[in-house]
């Protein structure tokens, strides 16, 4: 059911956001060096490394961690990029890991492949087993800014309380996050 759901709510949303997909790309494209996407090595369900499409808001060259790991981000922004991160428009071309079946629309975001740390808390709570997601239960309670065994706590409660229900409420919960920019990395 949720595959089903994910699959044509992805359609759907893909059809409504074609023009802001394609004017994010020309943005992307005409305003740094690079290409238009970047492909980010994640960590999917149990754990199999799969390839995220992210638009990208960073100059190419950017060291491959976490954002908030990076000493001064700022300085690694594209002229667009705070606006598409602070928008979420550089999620967008996740909608393909989702068509893919690599990723669901709720779910615990995907790892970087080089954070084990929140990797092993995943692994030993079983949080590893769910489809990784464009948003999640720990997005909407912190994202970012949340310690990882906090993080992963949140995952263990989606896990327990996952149902086709939870999932929209945390999409809309997230929309609304959005629309406030509210705990939006910049």
């Amino acid at each position: 059911m949720k595959r089903i759901f994910d699959l044509v709510f992805a359609v759907a949303i893909a059809t409504v956001l074609l023009i802001p997909i394609l004017l994010v790309a020309l943005s992307v494209r005409f305003t740094s060096k690079g290409p238009i996407l970047y492909w980010s090595d994640r960590v999917g369900a149990n754990n199999k490394i799969f390839k995220m499409p992210k638009f990208r808001s960073m100059r190419v060259g950017t060291p491959a961690v976490a954002t908030h790991l990076l000493s001064n981000p700022d300085v690694y922004l594209t002229s667009v990029g705070s606006f598409l991160r602070k928008s979420s428009l550089d999620e967008l071309p996740q909608l393909w890991s989702i068509f893919k079946g690599d990723m669901s629309f709720v779910g615990p975001r995907p790892a970087l492949f080089n954070q084990h740390d929140l990797i092993d808390l995943r692994t030993q709570s079983g949080v590893h087993h769910l489809t990784p997601g464009l948003t999640g239960w720990a997005q909407i309670n912190g994202r970012d800014e949340l310690p990882i065994p906090q993080k992963v706590a949140l995952d263990i409660e989606y896990m327990q309380k996952k149902s086709l229900f939870f999932d929209i409420r945390i999409i809309f919960l997230t929309a609304l996050k959005v629309l406030a920019r509210d705990n939006v990395s910049h």
